[in-house]
């Protein structure tokens, strides 16, 4: 009996620990608070995993950006908008342009008093506007995100209405400053919404001051556990070394090394940077399982044939140009997603931008190549790369000893046969010496008249 109670009281108290447990909420939060690259891509991909991992019940990203790479933005909201479990954003200040796209692609939006959301027109490094093919294409994807949360139905008496719960037209506003909105926004400017104004257009579900008042007081969640997602320092290497403008620069001074290698004797600096950026490129790519080992073997085939046709092989053909072909093939292939031939994990987008990164970085690299070639050996850092000063005799650099040219006009005789060729001897010594009269015996008196290329010519007496 006493057995009996004891497992009784064991089994109630562990139906009250997983029904305790079971009522607590997992929320994982995840920071975007730096520009929008392939560091932050890479914290949403770990963080998302780590989630799914932890069956957490939501993911809640704290967000304060200025914006930064559509690409990255793009794959981020793509990312949010396939997730099964519920994304929530917290804009602590700042979701402009890129991150206003992310934003717009979470469940619910909650700001704190101040912030503002928008302002998402295309721009270059130098903030300046973007053709409007950009604006065009992130127009339509801005309009695209904001559909995907449906419409509400609105029953008023016997009328039934659909309302878009995120007005696209409000969306596309935040790119374009020809859409004139009535009410919300006139033409010639480009769209942002203070926090007030984001509820008001049902861009904003609600205002909070940190991340507890959201999840507490917007999401009606009391009992919870916050676990946050903290990057290791690889990461943040591994971001950097992964950004696409990074990646360029690496295959620019992998072709540009290869080059300039190739055009001086022996094994130098421009190889060693040439290895030195190619394990840069490769190696986090390979730690985290986008670049496999044949695609690696397929670039080293690739600069094999290339240096055959180069060396070996005359003329430019099959080789050199197979050569071409992998080493391209292999660049781009690290960078995607694939499963050896299988490419359905592979985005939608990825294979142009993992393309138009190989090509832009080559197409920078034959620049630096034809730049660095122009100036090497003339003004600049390169003054002292490359021997240009012309060796001449008149300058005193010379190759055999001068003493011989002294011995013009002088007597001597031949001290062996000249058949054309031989020896002569001048004063007691010996030098090489030419006949201009054809065949000298030996002893015969003979007189310098010139001196060329090391040797005396000489006549008979």
């Amino acid at each position: 009996m006493r057995k009996f109670y004891i497992c009784l009281i064991f089994v109630t108290f562990t139906i009250i620990s997983d029904t305790i447990n079971a009522a607590e909420k997992l929320i994982y939060k995840i920071d975007i608070k730096k520009e929008i690259g392939s560091t932050t891509w890479l914290y949403i991909q770990k963080g998302f995993q780590e989630a799914v991992d932890n069956k957490s019940d939501a993911i809640l990203i704290h967000m304060n950006t200025y914006g930064g790479e559509v690409l990255y933005a793009d794959s981020i909201r793509t990312k949010i908008l396939n997730s099964k479990i519920p994304v929530y954003v917290f804009v602590d200040n700042n979701a402009a342009s890129a991150g206003a796209l992310i934003a717009i692609a979470c469940n619910k939006i909650f700001m704190r008093q101040g912030s503002s959301i928008g302002a998402a027109t295309v721009v270059n490094e130098t903030g300046a506007k973007m053709p409007d093919k950009y604006q065009s294409y992130m127009r339509a994807t801005m309009r695209a995100t904001a559909e995907s949360h449906g419409k509400d139905t609105i029953i008023n008496g016997k009328d039934t209405t659909y309302q878009w719960k995120r007005d696209p037209l409000i969306a596309e506003a935040m790119v374009d400053d020809r859409t004139v909105i009535p009410g919300i926004i006139d033409s010639g400017k480009t769209l942002t919404f203070t926090a007030q104004e984001a509820i008001k257009y049902h861009y904003c579900e609600g205002v909070a001051e940190n991340v507890e008042e959201v999840i507490e007081k917007q999401l009606k969640i009391e009992d919870y556990k916050l676990v946050i997602f903290k990057p290791t320092g690889w990461d943040n290497i591994k971001g950097f070394l992964m950004s696409s403008v990074i990646q360029g620069l690496l295959i620019m001074l992998i072709v540009g090394g290869i080059y300039f290698e190739l055009q001086t004797p022996g094994i130098g600096f421009p190889l060693g940077i040439a290895i030195t950026a190619a394990l840069l490129y490769f190696a986090p790519l390979y730690i985290d399982g986008l670049a496999a080992n044949w695609e690696i073997l397929i670039f080293i085939i690739g600069l094999v044939l290339l240096s055959l046709e180069l060396f070996v092989i005359p003329g430019f053909g099959i080789a050199g140009i197979s050569g071409i072909i992998l080493i391209i093939a292999g660049l781009t292939l690290s960078l995607l997603n694939n499963v050896d031939f299988d490419f359905r994990p592979v985005e939608t987008g990825a294979t142009g931008k993992a393309l138009l990164t190989v090509i832009g970085g080559i197409s920078l690299a034959f620049v630096l190549v034809v730049y660095i070639s122009s100036k090497i050996g003339t003004k600049g850092i390169f003054h002292k790369v490359a021997l240009v000063k012309t060796l001449d005799n008149q300058s005193g650099y010379i190759g055999v000893s001068m003493e011989a040219k002294k011995l013009i006009g002088k007597n001597g005789v031949a001290s062996t046969v000249l058949r054309l060729s031989g020896k002569v001897q001048v004063d007691g010594k010996t030098y090489d010496a030419v006949s201009e009269d054809g065949f000298i015996e030996k002893g015969t008196p003979v007189r310098i008249i010139r001196y060329e290329t090391g040797q005396v010519y000489v006549v008979k007496i």
